[in-house]
Order: C-alpha cells, then sequence, then structure tokens
C-alpha cells in the first residue's frame, strides 16, 4: 500500500510530498498526471548523464503540436460540430492566452468536457448563465465561475438549457479570446484542428526543446525511505524541492562570499557527480505526453546506472482557472501549481506537488 505523508509550508504557498512505488496497485502517480491538465513547462534531470538518448530526445521531439487561434468567439466552443469532432473523440483541450487569471476573463476546456469560465462581476451578469462565487473574491464577490458539461449540453441541442447558453455566447454576451487548443486522439490526423479552424486565424505550433549538461553538479544524498531526510544521512523532499528550483533557474550553488545574486548551496550531506543532464520543454503540453515520459523514466534503471535518481518536474500555466481536475486556481503572487516525481533505481518514487496560496490542497 502507498505510503503518504503531507507537509504544510509557509502560508504563500503549500507543498505535498507523499512517497509510493510504481509497483504499487494504489500508487496514485498516472492519476495525478492525467488530472493536471494545462502544462507550459515539463523538465527532467539526469544526474552522471552526459548526452541523452535517442529514444529520450525523439520522445520529446513528438509532444506537439498545438495551436493558437486569435479571436475566437466562445460559441464556437460549444457548436454540436465541434463537440462531436473534437470532445467526444479524445482529448480535447483549450486555454485562453495572454489573459490573467486576477485581472480578465478567462476560459479553460477540459479533456472530460467541462468548460470552465472565469469571469469578472459584470461580464457574469450580462451572459445571464448560473455559476458561484469564486472563493478567493474576497469580502465582496467580484469573480464568478461557470462550469459547463458540453457533453450534457449536446445531448438535446433543442433543451432549454442549450439554447439559453447558445444565445448568451452568440448574442447576450458574445465574448472572443486568443485560445491555445489541442487534441490528443490515437490514429488521428494532425492537421484535423488546422481545417478546422481555417476560417481564423490559426497557427501551428511545435513545443520548444532545451537540453544542457552541468559538469561538476553537487546534488543532494537521498534514501528513498526517508522523505523526511536523515540528519547526516540523507536530504529531505523539501530540501530537494528547494535545490531543484536553484538548478533549473541555472543558479550558482556554491554559495561564494562575492556573489551577490545567490547565497543558496546545496543542502548536506551531498555528493558531486560528473555530469548531469536537464532537458526543458516549454508549450501547451498534454497529460498523455507526460505519462508516455514519465514511464520512459521509469524504465531507465531497467539497465544498471550510475545515477541513484531521476527527477520530472511539470509547471501548470499560472492564469489557468483550475489546477488539478476541476480545482478553482487563483493567482495571488505567483500562480504556481506544479509538481516533481523523484524516480528512484529500485522503483519508489517522491511525488511533490505545490501550489500557491488561492488554491485547494493538492489532491
Amino acid at each position: 500500500m502507498a505510503t503518504l505523508r503531507r507537509l504544510r509550508e509557509v502560508p504563500r504557498h503549500l507543498l505535498v510530498c507523499e512517497k509510493s512505488n510504481f509497483g504499487h496497485d494504489k500508487s496514485r502517480h498516472r492519476h495525478l498526471v492525467e488530472t493536471h491538465y494545462h502544462n507550459y513547462r515539463v523538465s527532467f534531470l539526469i544526474p552522471e548523464c552526459g548526452i541523452l538518448s535517442k529514444e529520450l530526445k525523439d520522445l520529446v521531439m513528438e509532444f506537439g503540436p498545438y495551436y493558437l487561434v486569435k479571436d475566437l468567439p466562445l460559441y464556437e466552443l460549444i457548436t454540436h460540430e465541434f463537440i462531436n469532432t473534437f470532445v467526444k473523440k479524445g482529448s480535447c483541450y483549450a486555454l485562453t492566452y495572454n489573459t490573467n487569471i486576477d485581472e480578465d476573463n478567462t476560459v479553460a476546456l477540459l479533456p472530460n468536457g467541462k468548460l470552465i469560465l472565469s469571469l469578472d462581476k459584470d461580464t457574469y451578469e450580462e451572459t445571464g448563465l448560473q455559476g458561484r462565487p469564486s472563493q478567493y473574491s474576497g469580502r465582496k464577490t467580484m469573480r464568478f465561475i461557470v462550469s459547463i458539461d458540453l457533453m450534457d449540453l449536446s445531448s438535446n441541442l433543442e433543451s432549454k438549457k442549450y439554447k439559453r447558453v447558445s444565445w448568451a455566447f452568440r448574442e447576450k454576451k458574445p465574448l472572443k479570446f486568443d485560445f491555445l487548443l489541442a487534441w490528443h486522439q490515437t490514429g488521428a490526423e494532425g492537421s484535423m484542428m488546422m481545417s478546422y479552424f481555417s476560417g481564423y486565424g490559426i497557427q501551428e505550433h511545435q513545443p520548444k526543446i532545451s537540453l544542457s549538461t552541468t559538469r561538476d553538479l553537487r546534488c543532494p544524498v537521498l534514501q528513498s525511505g526517508r522523505l523526511g531526510g536523515e540528519p547526516e544521512a540523507a536530504c529531505s523532499a523539501r530540501e530537494l524541492f528547494d535545490w531543484l528550483g536553484a538548478v533549473f533557474c541555472h543558479a550558482d550553488l556554491n554559495n561564494e562570499p562575492y556573489n551577490f545574486v545567490s547565497t543558496y548551496c546545496c543542502p548536506q550531506p551531498s555528493t558531486v557527480v560528473a555530469q548531469a543532464s536537464l532537458c526543458t520543454v516549454t508549450g501547451f503540453i498534454l497529460p498523455e505526453r507526460i505519462c508516455v515520459l514519465l514511464e520512459r523514466l521509469c524504465r531507465y534503471f531497467d539497465e544498471p546506472k550510475l545515477a541513484p535518481w531521476v527527477t520530472l518536474s511539470v509547471q501548470g500555466f499560472a492564469d489557468s482557472p483550475v489546477s488539478w481536475r476541476e480545482n478553482e486556481h487563483g493567482f495571488q503572487k505567483g500562480g504556481e501549481h506544479l509538481y516533481n516525481f523523484v524516480i528512484f533505481n529500485n522503483r519508489d518514487y517522491w511525488l511533490q506537488m505545490a501550489v500557491g496560496a488561492n488554491d485547494d490542497c493538492p489532491p
């Protein structure tokens, strides 16, 4: 059975850590990846690795494509044709682009067919739709959340509910946004979305891939069974989490007296690895792709390796209206919602999930 430990950290954000094994029947790893819908950055770090394998390189090259559609009317996402073509036949993701969750109206389409709208008070009242106050509005409610089930909506196009929503988006309060869109269906042609939205300004994009190798990197010593660490024997999950943030920022970890940018240094105990490979992918990245990468990293230790562990880190869009599942997401000071896997060579793993102050506790 999976072992769980939760750590509540400083008020500005919450870090939840748990440990388990990929072979456990009750391991939650796949579910947590699949329900973190809107991801913009994926990074994996492999100690004692100078050059990534061709298999890993090819895998990240297949993370795209995704699409940017400009000035797309919101009603296009509730049409019977769109729902039948994309929502019911695969996993369709959409997220408003260049909108601020704490200032603007934002929209997200989830792969389960839920359309989530985070609307300011005036827009909400003008649409006439039913919703609920945002739980992060404060004393005076200035933001509302509307959830529309497209599967249910399209089951009867003559229903009062469908007509009311269609009227709201077409006539009463027409809304347009720039949208990021992506669709996953095994065996489907990637050009379907390009042709479907050809009447709008649609652009196809591929995720950006950055590869780097760090020499003589000082790494924390970890023990898979010691999530909280052990004095002079192993570092904790929290210490590793902070160290990874510094590595991803390419910070100097030596804590030299002349360094006025960063005084951070690697936690102790530590060890120096001759080299470490870091790969970062940035774009609109689907959970299905991340699941495949996680499975491949789990198999990294099928053959003997010098590295005792590898990490996989995923960051969500700061201005997405949801974090995990349909949990409302707010920005507050940073808008962070992210998770990190530490994969050990015995198939144990640590899972770290972090959110800001305007979020529910991660699942």
